[in-house]
């Protein structure tokens, strides 16, 4: 077994991996002295996304220490993941290089529609609280054709 490979697998173990259980402990500890019950809700989805990427890292350093191809040789790619990593490195570009004073993210699918605000979902709602922490405009149509998106946020420059 490649011995660059073991050795990245046990800092991804003891640096990152461990700060994520670190991190998941403190938010379990604002759960519990949470009395704001829509608070309460919002850290138990950000404790449920720090499981799932503790998940991912364990799976990368599993992957890391076997013999194992690291890339999947069917040459199938996590499109939703991928794209993320695109807009975070297009958003990182931004403003590292440009000196732009706002930023326009246009998102638009061709999906069912009928994008609402749902019962016990805080998905629309957090993305609106986010804009609006960043002194932003959100923008959301739906229709049978789909659904767009459109933020526009200031770079304080």
């Amino acid at each position: 077994m490649n011995n660059e490979r073991v050795t990245l697998a046990q800092e991804l173990h003891d640096g990152i991996a461990q700060d994520l259980v670190v991190l998941g402990f403190s938010i379990d500890r604002a759960i519990s002295q949470c009395r704001d019950a829509e608070l309460k809700s919002s850290l138990r989805q950000i404790r449920f996304t720090s499981t799932e990427l503790i998940e991912k890292v364990r799976t990368q350093m599993h992957a890391l220490r076997s013999s194992e191809p690291l890339v999947d040789s069917t040459g199938q790619v996590d499109t939703m993941f991928e794209t993320l990593r695109v807009v975070q490195e297009l958003l990182r570009n931004i403003d590292k290089h440009s000196g732009a004073s706002n930023v326009d993210i246009q998102i638009t699918d061709d999906g069912v529609g009928g994008v609402s605000r749902k019962e016990g979902s805080f998905g629309l709602a957090g993305l609106q609280e986010r804009v609006n922490k960043l002194n932003g405009e959100i923008t959301i149509e739906s229709d049978l054709q789909g659904t767009r998106i459109g933020v526009r946020i200031p770079l304080d420059r």
